[in-house]
């Protein structure tokens, strides 16, 4: 199953595959699964394991309360944990210590079949189980050790260490439109040539970049095979129209405050039509490397600059759910996983379109950036789109500002569960920042001084939180 609150099954569908050939009955329960139901079945069916997969951080969460709960019901069913935001780190630290079973991070569909047979015999099944536990214990008491030396500073001097743009010297571009704007002028066929074919090749799990994977001894084969099925399969999309691309697109007047960010309706920077909340980084740096937050790309309060925000949500519409369930239909489960492989390739793609529409048209700061598409993927333009849940901004409840702000839902038909994942699930929501030094990064570990500062500020508990 893939945990509730949660869309993405890619993963979890090739294990299936890979297990059901190796002569295992799967039951699938799908995506957005209450641990009850997980629970249930696997009762009623007598399973002799269970698996759980997911892609948001929230995703994590859910786990470790399943986990709980089998150890409340005092079950004795081991316990897979596989998924992209999974980690055997997170499974040996967070996890495990909540059930008392066996619990094991499964890495990908190419290990599943080994630990899911050692699982079911009775000749390996406990030396098995003493070994991951031996060395799930060990990586506790590395990571206990490791944490020990890490030094965070105070919010207050973090803060203090933030990135200071010259505000002064700063001419911030205004966007030729402020408010929002529907897109659905844009078809599949415009989306392709945008693709990041690496981490297509990827989630297949063959390992290699594009195109340079093609012409590989050992994998080239099987991922020029891929690479030809996936062609033809986005031929007879454009063909059919089966994907409706379809995105709306915002930009505001903006301020930061602090961590920030106060979003402003046209020609008005008094009172606060919305506010975003940013996280920044703890760990100890120096004097150089300063303290990110994604508020401080934007100019502050009071600075005189007239500065603005964008956002943006897009999706590949619900066409993806539509094609793969057709072929599961059909029993193909190959062409079913396809379809839901490129319906990911295609919105990262869209998002990619639509930042470089933005940059030369719709904000219009960049109207004469020529890049190649090899620099495009490289991101070698000006400005950023950090998603909510990426490292820059993990916080996954803030795309309900971003949908409320964008009207997401009523304008492209995109829905979110209550753990803030997208549906359709070959979506992608953002954030647009234009200046020059906005840069990508990762928050990392917090105090809890920011923790409860963060708490204060979205009006949340500390636990929550």
């Amino acid at each position: 199953a893939t945990v509730k609150g949660d869309v993405h099954d890619i993963g979890k569908n090739i294990v299936g595959v890979v297990l059901r050939c190796n002569n295992f009955e799967v039951i699938d329960l799908g995506v957005m699964v209450p641990a009850a139901q997980i629970l249930d079945t696997a009762r009623l069916e007598k399973a002799d394991m269970i698996g759980v997969s997911g892609l948001i951080t929230p995703s994590l969460d859910q786990m470790c309360r399943l986990a709980a709960e089998m150890e409340r019901q005092d079950l004795d069913i081991p316990l897979l944990i596989g998924g992209a935001t999974t980690s055997r780190m997170h499974t040996a630290v967070k996890i495990a210590p909540a059930y008392s079973g066996v619990v094991v991070h499964v890495a990908d569909a190419s290990k599943a079949v080994g630990v899911a047979s050692t699982l079911i015999s009775r000749e390996r099944r406990e030396a098995f189980a003493a070994e991951v536990r031996e060395r799930y214990d060990a990586m506790r008491a590395a990571h206990k050790r490791g944490q020990a030396g890490k030094r965070l500073l105070s919010l207050a001097e973090a803060r203090a260490n933030r990135a200071r743009p010259d505000w002064r010297r700063y001419r911030a571009p205004a966007p030729r439109f402020t408010g929002v704007r529907t897109v659905a002028d844009v078809g599949v066929a415009d989306l392709i040539p945008y693709i990041d074919w690496t981490p297509f090749f990827r989630s297949w799990e063959l390992a290699g970049n594009y195109p340079a994977i093609l012409d590989d001894e050992t994998v080239g084969p099987a991922a020029s095979s891929l690479f030809d099925d996936a062609r033809a399969m986005l031929e007879s999309i454009v063909a059919e129209s089966a994907f409706a691309p379809r995105a709306v697109v915002g930009f505001w007047p903006a301020c930061s405050v602090d961590d920030d960010i106060e979003l402003f309706a046209n020609g008005e920077r008094e009172h606060p039509i919305a506010r975003l909340h940013t996280l920044r980084q703890q760990m100890s740096r120096t004097r150089e490397r300063p303290n990110h937050a994604l508020a401080d790309f934007v100019a502050p309060q009071g600075s005189g600059v007239d500065d603005h925000l964008g956002g943006f949500a897009l999706t590949v519409g619900e066409g993806v759910e539509r094609l793969a369930e057709a072929h599961e239909r059909d029993h193909d489960d190959y062409a079913a996983i396809m379809a839901k492989a490129l319906g990911d390739r295609l919105a990262e793609a869209f998002a990619e379109f639509l930042h470089e529409r933005t940059r030369k048209d719709l904000w219009g700061y960049a109207p004469n950036e020529a890049l190649a598409s090899d620099e495009l993927i490289g991101e070698r333009y000006r400005g950023i789109r950090p998603a909510p849940g990426y490292p820059a901004c993990p916080d996954h409840s803030e795309k309900q500002t971003i949908f409320g702000m964008l009207e997401a839902e009523a304008r492209t038909g995109l829905r979110l569960t209550e753990s803030c994942a997208m549906w359709p699930a070959s979506s992608v929501c953002g954030l647009y920042f234009s200046h020059p030094e906005s840069t990508y990064f990762g928050v990392g570990k917090l105090g809890r001084d920011q923790v409860v500062d963060y708490a204060r500020r979205k009006g949340d508990s500390v636990e929550d939180t």
